[in-house]
């Protein structure tokens, strides 16, 4: 806020950024709106520097958890750990397997977890077959 004043910012746009953290008396019409901002955005996971870590090592977890069923050979924990995309070996893994695997996965996050709303779980199997024409 201070530097704000020292570089002639306009009093509302001040005293928004001094009251966002509720340090001082809200006096302008955008300040709530900028509280309530700054509240959501906080809000979001991994957002605050204390819980970055427990962020991550649920993400790595989620991913590790995946990891250990026959045929997976990759997993990505994506859109902040709310969709789980499992990668299985085509040669491992029938189409009808990767069904329920992703079932069990989804089950077995939903014990022994503890996540923020649902997580969608997409088991991925291709079957690439290249050929070239010379």
């Amino acid at each position: 806020m201070k530097l704000a004043e020292q570089y002639k910012e306009r009093p509302e746009i001040c005293n928004a950024i001094g009251a966002h953290h509720e340090e001082t008396e809200m006096t302008s019409i955008i300040a709530p709106l900028v509280l309530v901002g700054d509240a959501i955005s906080g809000a979001r996971p991994g957002a605050r520097r204390e819980v970055i870590e427990s962020y991550i090592k649920r993400l790595k977890d989620m991913e590790d958890l995946a990891k250990a069923y026959q045929g997976v050979t990759k997993t990505y924990a994506i859109q902040a750990g709310r969709e789980l995309r499992v990668i299985v070996g085509a040669e491992e893994v029938s189409d009808d397997q990767a069904a329920k695997l992703s079932t069990d996965i989804a089950q077995k996050i939903q014990e022994e977890m503890t996540y923020p709303g649902q997580v969608k779980i997409t088991v991925i199997r291709e079957t690439r077959s290249v050929a070239y024409a010379k």
